[in-house]
């Protein structure tokens, strides 16, 4: 679903990105992790045609990014650090806009409604407007969104900064849910507990360069997350 052969990033002579390959497929969670500067980010922006790769290919359902960047976005949704809404309207008008922006027609109230409460806002919160609303309540907007448009893969970066134990434990479940119905999610974090608690395979990244696996999510739970992630920052 999600592929990326030889991806390479520089900027002039800095490396941002080395030879990266990755090969994530549907119902896979995918956590890369990294201190800032290590690649994550940019990992995202080349799989969403923010920016142009140096060398190698990056694909989303088998279409290469690159030469394709519009029909890629199709089948992918991506929620940023900080999702930007429409605070002077209700959840349930951001949800109808964006929605209807993805799907080029407009949802009915019931169907808006139901993806709603498929992520957790009541019928409540779906009225008020969103400059009331918490972090996690807006990225809860922004993963209805990619329900109704029934996207095959999730890109996130950093999407449990700033968010309580609470709210963060309801957004893995929500990434777990997704995953469980065949998305393929991609996501960069900073939290171990996070990445231990929710994926079903891990990457390390430094300087650029992957450099470790991890594999099922057995194996993650019961590895020492921490020692390992610190044993490579310090190599």
């Amino acid at each position: 679903m999600l592929k990326a052969q030889g991806l390479t990033k520089q900027y002039g002579s800095h490396v941002a990105l080395d030879r990266l390959d990755l090969d994530i497929r549907a119902g896979d969670i995918y956590c890369l992790l990294g201190a800032n500067g290590a690649g994550k980010t940019t990992t995202i922006n080349l799989f969403l045609h923010f920016i142009a790769p140096s060398a190698g290919t990056v694909e989303i359902n088998g279409v290469d990014v690159t030469r394709h960047p519009l029909a890629t976005k199709q089948d992918v949704a991506y929620i940023p650090e900080h999702v930007t809404l429409y605070g002077t309207l209700s959840g349930l008008e951001n949800l109808r806009f964006f929605a209807g922006l993805a799907l080029g027609r407009a949802l009915p109230r019931e169907r808006l409604l139901e993806l709603m409460t498929a992520v957790g806002l009541d019928h409540a919160a779906a009225d008020k407007r969103v400059s009331a609303y918490s972090k996690g309540m807006r990225q809860k907007v922004w993963i209805a969104v990619a329900l109704a448009k029934e996207a095959k893969a999730l890109l996130l970066d950093e999407p449990t900064s700033g968010l309580d134990p609470h709210a963060a434990s309801e957004f893995s479940e929500l990434l777990r849910r997704a995953a469980d119905q065949g998305v393929a999610v991609l996501t960069t974090t900073h939290d171990l507990f996070h990445a231990q608690q929710t994926a079903t395979r891990v990457g390390i990244m430094k300087s650029g360069r992957l450099v470790d696996s991890l594999e099922g999510a057995q194996q993650i739970a019961r590895i020492d997350l921490q020692s390992l992630y610190l044993q490579h920052m310090r190599a």
